[in-house]
């Protein structure tokens, strides 16, 4: 088949199959070292904040009710923090996700846990951003250098691989759904598998993967139409992902449904208080491993870690490509432009667009894509001609990032210099290998340079969170703390207590007496103190609840309210058996009188005597098998059966009356007595309750829960299911050979097989 002259070049830039394994496997050997490295001066590094006390708890507490052959929905004594289907990061249908969440109860050091799943992921992430170089032309050497700077750009390093586990996965997966679509829009391959990438990227929970999901497939539709000058390649690749949204639809349905009850109910409206916000300036420091950057985070105004740094070479190597030649490929590279100019005004702000907030975490697509252009553009148009100017032209540009760095990090204006002579220094070395020897010589000494930096960068400079120094294994978080039964509540605040330390040994700890975020998970412990990003604003309201379980002071008061139409207390409608009190927070809460039907007891351990006060039932312990059922009014309820989704309880009201559930009242729970409808209620706007109808006698009484939304989920999935086969059919009608026809006269053969390829390559 006769190939034009830009398609001879791009199989040539593509290189052959071993060499892109082999390119391949060498991505995965440098981010292997790099971990290695970065553990090697930080071994909690990849176990802090989020991961630590939200994410690694949370897939435990996932596994073990997978274990239990249940699927994962409501935990009800952790109360706001137990919507699973709302909280969307769980995973829960998401496939790789929930193997995650299967497979960890069985490992005991979290440390581990974590740090292998985020190197899984940060080498899905770079073979990604490999495929796509290779896509768009890239040389394998080139493309390997964009994929193994991938998952140590600075806010990928300090932000995702520290803490926010569920955005490193979800680049990962869109970075190969990226891949894949270009080459179904090209006829390489088929639809499943960009569908199925797509699908893990929206199913992961995490809603800024899932815009960027979106806007991906937006960029590669106009860019393939814009590319190919053909509408049914992009028209496929746009039905891909509206399949793929369909099926991910459930992953979000329940949170926005159930969002007039939760803190989400506020957010409305665009703002801009240029909190993780990324001004365009910032782009001028990418180049200097030292530089700091004047993002607003929890630091402050100036976020004193390198996390707008992509990668060192990335901004001198301009120099050496012939811009005049570029624009003969600006057509095919529309979409990764398209991608980048979004990035860039949507980090710039405003900090808040409704729910989606602090748009810096798109920054690792701004990274991303810059490397992929830079590559592409080098493996095409990267020249040595004019050699001394373009040297001059990349000292000139390293001069004004050291400058730019200096301005947002004056304290270390030094170590910029150093950075900007290292860079001469080292990137001279670089254009002397490719002038001498090869590309493949000068990409390899890139390559070699990545992992140095990221420890050089995790060595000089902290993360922007605050790292809990929970425990890092489960035996070590159960052999060190109370092993209390029943569903405890307790009363304290986080910032009150000493959570900075050298190890995790430091007695000043709290960890063995006090849980904040998602800590009691670990221990498989009935805590109602759990993290969570959504909250039910109304039982928050009640006990002042923080996001990490922290509550204010005038919690203990108001949890011993009596609520009027019951007559009970709110500790009593909440089902608890235990109120654990900080010190810090409650000094000498055991001087006063304890609670009617409480008593004051001895913690269990020295480390939970010196911190905490415990209240305990003075009968013990709620019997397990009297349901959720906390309070009648004019009404008798026998319970029958109880699980985390529904109630069956015998109910007889002569004149009518109410039932009272240990529940919140999310939206999503329907009642029926004998089969007929029933509406059911907020007490307080908190407690799940329903009034029986007068002559109500003996009836059976049903409360299921469905988190709203899945029957729509449901057939959404079922939509998107079809259009994926019909997608399918049409590819393999497509893809079948044309039925060969009569041989033409010998002498006609050879013109009618230069029209065909001619024709083929116009419409490929």
């Amino acid at each position: 088949m006769t190939l034009s002259r830009t398609e001879r070049t791009h199989v040539f830039m593509l290189g052959s199959r071993r060499e892109r394994l082999a390119w391949g496997a060498l991505i995965a050997v440098v981010v292997v070292i790099g971990y290695g490295l970065v553990l090697a001066v930080d071994p909690r590094f990849f176990y802090i904040d989020d991961t630590e006390s939200g994410a690694v708890p949370n897939w435990l507490q996932l596994g073990r009710i997978m274990r239990e052959g249940q699927f994962p929905s409501l935990v009800l004594d952790q109360w706001m923090a137990g919507n699973y289907p709302v909280e969307g990061q769980g995973g829960l249908w998401n496939p790789v996700q929930m193997a995650i969440n299967y497979i960890s109860p069985s490992i005991d050091n979290l440390t581990l846990l974590a740090t292998v799943v985020k190197l899984a992921f940060s080498i899905v992430l770079a073979w990604g951003v490999y495929r796509v170089a290779l896509v768009y032309g890239a040389r394998p050497a080139w493309a390997a250098v964009a994929a193994a700077s991938a998952p140590f750009v600075g806010f990928t390093l300090f932000f995702e691989n520290t803490s926010w586990v569920t955005a490193l996965m979800g680049t990962a997966w869109i970075m190969n759904a990226w891949a894949s679509s270009v080459s179904y829009a090209r006829g390489r391959s088929g639809p499943i598998v960009p569908f199925a990438f797509l699908y893990l990227a929206i199913s992961v929970g995490y809603v800024h993967a899932a815009v960027m999901a979106g806007v991906m497939i937006g960029a590669v539709a106009i860019g393939e139409y814009v590319h190919q000058r053909l509408w049914r390649p992009a028209a496929r690749v746009a039905a891909v992902g509206i399949a793929a949204a369909a099926c991910g639809a459930i992953t979000f349905l329940p949170g926005l449904l159930t969002s007039s009850v939760t803190w989400r109910s506020g957010e409305e409206g665009t703002f801009n208080d240029n909190f993780l916000t990324a001004p365009w300036s910032e782009t001028l420091t990418a180049s200097i491993p030292s530089s700091v950057t004047s993002i607003e985070s929890w630091t402050g105004e100036t976020t004193a870690s390198p996390v707008t740094y992509i990668a060192w070479f990335l901004i001198p190597a301009l120099a050496f490509i012939a811009w005049r030649r570029v624009p003969d490929s600006l057509r095919e590279l529309t979409a990764p432009l398209i991608l980048l100019v979004f990035a860039l005004v949507f980090t710039a702000g405003p900090s808040d667009i409704g729910p989606i907030r602090w748009p810096a975490r798109i920054l690792p697509f701004v990274a991303i894509v810059a490397l992929i252009l830079v590559v592409v553009l080098l493996s095409r148009y990267g020249t040595l001609d004019r050699l001394r100017p373009r040297l001059l032209a990349a000292s000139l540009l390293t001069f004004v990032l050291v400058l730019r760095a200096g301005s947002s990090g004056p304290e270390l204006f030094g170590r910029h210099v150093v950075s900007g002579l290292l860079i001469i220094a080292v990137g001279g070395l670089v254009v002397f290998l490719a002038y001498r020897f090869s590309t493949r010589a000068a990409a390899a000494l890139l390559i070699a340079t990545i992992a140095p930096v990221a420890m050089y960068q995790v060595a000089s400079y902290d993360p922007p969170f605050d790292k809990w120094w929970l425990p890092t294994s489960q035996s070590e978080a159960d052999a060190g703390f109370p092993q209390w039964q029943g569903a405890t509540l307790q009363l304290g605040n986080r910032t009150l207590t000493e959570t900075s330390a050298d190890s995790a040994d430091d007695p000043k700890l709290p960890w063995h007496s006090q849980v904040y975020g998602n800590s009691a998970k670990i221990m498989g412990l009935d805590y109602v103190n759990a993290y969570t990003p959504v909250g039910y604003e109304d039982f928050s309201n009640l006990l002042c609840f923080e996001h990490e379980g922290s509550t204010c002071s005038d919690a203990f008061r108001r949890l011993f309210l009596i609520e009027p139409y019951t007559g009970k207390t709110f500790a009593d409608l909440m089902r608890l058996d235990r109120v654990v009190l900080q010190k810090n927070q409650y000094p000498l809460a055991d001087a006063r009188d304890a609670p009617a039907g409480w008593e004051w007891v001895t913690p269990p351990t020295a480390d939970s005597a010196r911190q905490t006060y415990v209240l305990e039932r003075i009968n013990g312990l709620i019997p397990a098998n009297t349901g959720r059922i906390v309070a009648t009014v004019d009404a008798t309820a026998v319970p029958e059966s109880s699980s985390a989704d529904s109630e069956h309880v015998r109910v007889t009201s002569i004149d009518g009356g109410s039932v009272v559930f240990a529940r919140l009242a999310w939206p999503g729970y329907t009642a029926t007595l004998n089969g007929e409808p029933l509406q059911t209620k907020g007490l307080a706007d908190i407690f799940l309750y329903v009034d029986l109808p007068p002559g109500t006698t003996d009836a059976d009484l049903a409360i299921e829960f469905r988190p709203p939304g899945q029957k729509l989920g449901f057939v959404g999935m079922a939509g998107g299911v079809l259009l994926l086969l019909t997608l399918v059919v049409l590819d393999a009608r497509r893809r079948r050979p044309a039925r060969p026809a009569q041989s033409p006269p010998a002498e006609d053969t050879a013109a009618d097989v230069t029209v065909e390829s001619s024709s083929s390559a116009a419409n490929r």
